[in-house]
């Protein structure tokens, strides 16, 4: 496992690739409405990373096609976006990447359109404040099997289920590095010790019904088994010696 150590001057690097990917998000929040389509949802997307000199990560990576992922309703992640259109009561899941000058951020957000089932409202907040417990944890000298496990406990203490076959990573240098964050305790992560100038791509996946997942035959969609909905929240954090600092946001 080859876990990198960032400088200063790939931090900020990365810091600039993150502010892209949360004014992406601000961009898109009120985009997300009826009788939108998921093509034009990820062209607003697109065009506005290529506005900032930036690149969609996500475009052409081991093939994927799509600029950014949509994942609606029971879809996990890795959703196509494509011609259909939302309607009131479709769950969002908008996952981004962006390359800026060599270097990589990644988040993801979860949206509703109009409104949802107070039970879906539930699940999508505790993905949110899952994400953020994970976050709390994410210090020099901790453990990182403390964000697994800070993550897995809220979850599962509000009757909620975390997907298993699917983990944060690192990022930074790559879209994709070392180490793999899991959304639940881990064993064999017991011995990787955070690092200051480490960055990691937090990410709960949560399901409303069952952990199992399965992929579409489009070879990307991962979706629930019980085809019951999922929530999805990421950013890209540095270690820091007290606290982690999240670098997809834009201040």
């Amino acid at each position: 496992m080859a876990i990198y150590i960032k400088s200063k001057k790939e931090i900020d690097k990365i810091r600039e690739a993150g502010r892209i990917v949360a004014r992406v998000f601000k961009l898109i929040e009120k985009e997300i409405k009826p009788k939108i389509s998921l093509k034009e949802i990820e062209k607003i997307c697109a065009d506005f990373i290529y506005s900032q000199n930036a690149y969609p990560a996500f475009l052409g990576y081991k093939g994927f096609p799509s600029a950014i992922c949509i994942s609606l309703n029971e879809e996990v992640v890795h959703g196509i976006p494509d011609e259909r259109v939302l309607k009131e009561g479709d769950v969002v899941k908008i996952d981004i990447g962006v390359k800026k000058d060599g270097y990589y951020a990644d988040g993801a957000k979860t949206f509703i359109c109009k409104k949802v089932s107070p039970k879906i409202k539930k699940l999508i907040e505790v993905t949110e404040k899952a994400l953020y417990l994970g976050i709390e944890e994410a210090y020099e000298n901790n453990f990182l099997s403390a964000i697994s496990k800070a993550i897995q406990n809220y979850v599962e203490k509000n009757g909620f289920f975390v997907v298993r076959e699917l983990s944060g990573h690192g990022v930074g240098l790559q879209l994709h590095e070392d180490p793999i964050v899991p959304n639940y305790y881990s064993p064999q992560m017991n011995g990787v010790i955070l690092k200051a100038g480490m960055t990691l791509a937090i990410e709960p996946m949560v399901n409303l019904g069952t952990e199992k997942v399965f992929t579409k035959e489009n070879g990307w969609t991962i979706v629930t088994a019980d085809n019951s909905c999922s929530a999805h929240f990421e950013h890209t954090v540095l270690i820091g010696k007290n606290k982690a600092e999240i670098l997809t946001i834009d201040e």
